[in-house]
């Protein structure tokens, strides 16, 4: 990549630095996914295409990078070692899956500049002209909740039983796959508790591994996570790991995402992430969404400028969020800046 060997967090001051000091994070994966036909009715959800139509990923990746998203996300969200072997997969086999989550994304990425380098860049889009779009490829890790596909990680309820030290146990084995699979970063999505994010600060700080990561989290009320819990206290958990460059929130109505930004810049001086979903509510009893509830890409990027003032520099979308929710954003973040100089590729 050229540059991102010192510190953790010189990664993303570079990436803000070639973007003009905002950049953009591509939108939901399951919905896209099954827009061209997947079916994730499925404990492994998104997980489930890294297994019979890998093909379909790395679309919905391309479809985002041309759409001016900076940053791709893995399918790796429900994607677990745990998960994979119950469905009859070795361990070594569900490794090679979350790897290949991280493989899909770099794929999708270099087909993507190589079609730059023949000149395919689109002439009508404000961000881009003629040279590379800065892309970095980040490693997603879902939550406990996530992974019991019971909704859970939309109330950080996991009961009594579980501890900060199953939590890492949990997760230690996978982060370390994702960090040694070629991503850029790490990214810890859809925090749904305070817990969680202690474990994931420990394992962090207890690694050996040089990658960095950003923590977000979701919330419930503008206030605090889906557990409760605090959000000043969890970005502040988030602050103190140095390993962590990013902190934010994701899969959360649009409506509250300024003042949990303004909360969260209480206790932290580092980059402010933000993908909020489109607004819909999501009933976890029927696991599905439910229809009218959300509001248009007009209605999500009139949002745009409000929380860029805010604070948050890294902006885009989580479900039912689309690629054309995508290229809003880029549009009204990039109209008045010019081309990026570079490419972090």
């Amino acid at each position: 990549m050229g540059f991102g060997t010192g510190d953790s967090s010189s990664l993303m001051r570079e990436l803000l630095r070639i973007t003009g000091g905002c950049a953009v994070i591509d939108g939901g994966l399951a919905t896209e996914l099954e827009s061209h036909g997947a079916d994730l009715n499925d404990p492994l959800w998104s997980a489930r295409c890294l297994i019979d139509s890998p093909h379909l990923i790395r679309k919905v990746h391309l479809d985002y990078l041309e759409a001016g998203a900076n940053i791709i996300i893995s399918a790796s969200y429900q994607a677990t070692i745990q998960g994979f072997e119950s469905r009859g997969f070795s361990t070594h086999e569900s490794e090679a899956l979350l790897h290949r989550s991280v493989e899909i994304a770099c794929e999708a990425r270099e087909i993507f500049l190589k079609g730059y380098s023949k000149g395919s860049c689109d002439a009508n889009e404000n961000k881009l002209t003629s040279m590379k779009q800065p892309i970095l490829v980040a490693a997603s890790i879902g939550s406990y909740g996530a992974y019991l596909a019971d909704g859970s990680e939309y109330s950080g309820d996991y009961g009594e039983a579980i501890t900060k030290e199953n939590l890492k146990d949990f997760h230690r084995r996978r982060f370390q796959v994702l960090a040694e699979s070629g991503a850029d970063l790490i990214v810890f999505e859809t925090i749904p508790n305070k817990m969680e994010a202690q474990a994931y600060a420990e394992l962090l700080e207890e690694s050996n591994i040089n990658i960095p990561a950003w923590f977000s989290f979701n919330s419930k009320d503008g206030v605090c996570t889906v557990s409760g819990d605090s959000i000043i206290e969890c970005a502040s958990i988030a602050d103190s790991c140095n390993k962590v460059v990013a902190v934010g929130i994701n899969c959360t109505p649009p409506r509250f995402i300024h003042g949990l930004i303004l909360l969260i810049r209480k206790v932290t001086q580092k980059p402010i992430l933000i993908y909020p979903n489109s607004g819909e509510t999501y009933d976890a009893s029927k696991k599905e969404w439910v229809a009218s509830t959300g509001v248009s890409d007009e209605g999500f990027v009139s949002y745009i400028k409000k929380w860029q003032e805010a604070g948050a520099s890294l902006i885009g979308g989580c479900c039912r969020t689309t690629p054309d929710t995508i290229r809003a954003i880029s549009r009204t973040l990039f109209q008045e800046h010019s081309t990026p100089e570079t490419s972090i590729a």
